[in-house]
């Protein structure tokens, strides 16, 4: 028997019955997690899956420098992801104007935006518009191991300056102890150092001033200045041998192991250098500490030292995604969601009210440095984008090997800036 071709397609569709649905496949690409956050976002995804007949939503993760090789690729792909990670800032304008992203506002629930923070949205808005949604804050702090420096005398309450801080260094290693352990290889754990002494020197605005090319540009006194200001760190030979060929992941299961005395790195290290540990336990809450980046005594401009640097860390929806992964992305982000995180203690969450099921007293301890701040600097290598952000964490390992000068430092800054 013959069909018409409408009526064969219309029995083979009766004959197949649920399994002929359209079906939905939301594909989201996030960096490596530990396996509580990655257990805390399966969960969602099923939850999802069981108030949306025919969505399927599926989570890929990469290890963080092969995540930033391979995105640009996979963005001009027919295999992007309908939603994936980011850091924010320039990288989503820059995103934007190459049409990789979607405009959300028109797909989300109702009243949505009023949950957020607006700093927080500011971080993925172009023009007025949002292209994604950011999950959690994020602050660069030094952690430290008590046992390790009150073995050298020190007291971490009194280290307050950059002075206070070389000081200590030096007195740590005068006592046999290595002073810093730090992933060099990967290059954007240094970049913490010269980011944040910009940030003390010039203030809120130096960042933004700069991109204006205003006051010098990238070579305004205050970047230069925190050249010079690491390289007197440097000078200290502070860092355990070969941290220039240790990686993130190494330095901070080093850490953990107790290696070092201090590990200048995110809130978001808690759990991850436990797991990289040699035992898998790492330090325990009574031997960590963590401190704020210190002050310098004379900034060039004011604010600076009042000024927090980390990550508004989320999420943004590619240009060929389909409207329930927009659904999928606020559901995600959800007041409800938000707060089990912190009650996890997997992140600090940046919805409106919901850190308050956090207990863990290192998480807290950063929300309030946060809450207090008066401004909030996002990763310098992710808010400038992904070339200028590449040079920075060039110059600023080689700046932690000495093999640059602070004003060539800043000049090459300038430079990539200039010819983005």
């Amino acid at each position: 028997m013959k069909y018409p071709t409408a009526a064969l397609a219309a029995a083979i569709a009766l004959a197949s019955g649920p399994a002929a649905l359209a079906q939905t496949q939301i594909n989201v690409l996030r960096v490596v997690v530990n396996p509580e956050q990655e257990a805390y976002l399966e969960q969602i995804a099923r939850d999802f899956e069981a108030q949306r007949d025919g969505v399927t939503v599926t989570f890929d993760y990469v290890a963080n420098e092969a995540y930033k090789a391979r995105l640009p690729t996979l963005l001009q792909s027919n295999a992007a992801p309908d939603i994936f990670y980011s850091w924010g800032g320039q990288t989503v304008v820059e995103q934007v104007e190459a049409g990789f992203l979607q405009p959300i506002d028109d797909h989300l629930p109702e009243g949505f935006r009023e949950t957020i923070p607006e700093a927080g949205l500011q971080a993925y808005e172009v023009e007025g518009q949002l292209y994604g949604l950011p999950q959690y804050a994020t602050e660069v702090v030094l952690w430290a191991n008590r046992e390790l420096t009150e073995q050298a005398g020190i007291d971490l309450d009194a280290i307050q300056t950059w002075d206070d801080f070389l000081g200590a260094v030096q007195t740590i290693k005068d006592a046999g102890i290595t002073p810093i352990i730090a992933g060099g290889q990967d290059k954007w754990p240094l970049h913490f150092y010269w980011s944040y002494l910009a940030l003390r020197h010039g203030g809120p605005d130096i960042v933004t001033n700069a991109m204006a090319g205003e006051n010098g540009g990238f070579e305004n006194e205050a970047f230069i200045e925190a050249g010079r200001e690491f390289l007197r760190l440097v000078e200290l030979e502070p860092f355990q041998p070969g941290f220039i060929s240790t990686t993130y992941e190494t330095a901070s299961g080093m850490f953990a192991d107790g290696a070092g005395a201090f590990h200048l790195m995110g809130d978001w290290d808690y759990l991850p250098m436990r797991e990289r540990s040699t035992s898998g336990e790492g330090l325990p809450d009574e031997q960590l500490a963590i401190i704020s980046f210190p002050t310098v005594a004379e900034p060039l401009a004011e604010g600076g030292n009042e000024a927090t640097l980390g990550g508004i860390n989320g999420w943004a929806v590619s240009a060929s995604a389909e409207p329930e992964a927009i659904e999928f992305l606020a559901f995600m982000m959800s007041a409800e969601n938000q707060r089990e995180a912190g009650a996890q203690e997997l992140f600090i969450p940046i919805a409106i009210d919901t850190s308050d099921a956090m207990e863990n007293p290192f998480y807290v301890q950063v929300a309030r440095n946060i809450e207090a701040s008066s401004y909030h600097q996002i990763f310098l290598d992710q808010f400038l984008g992904a070339s200028v952000g590449a040079t920075i964490n060039d110059i600023s390992a080689d700046l932690a090997q000495g093999t640059i000068t602070p004003e060539d430092a800043a000049a090459q800054v300038e430079e990539a800036w200039d010819f983005r």
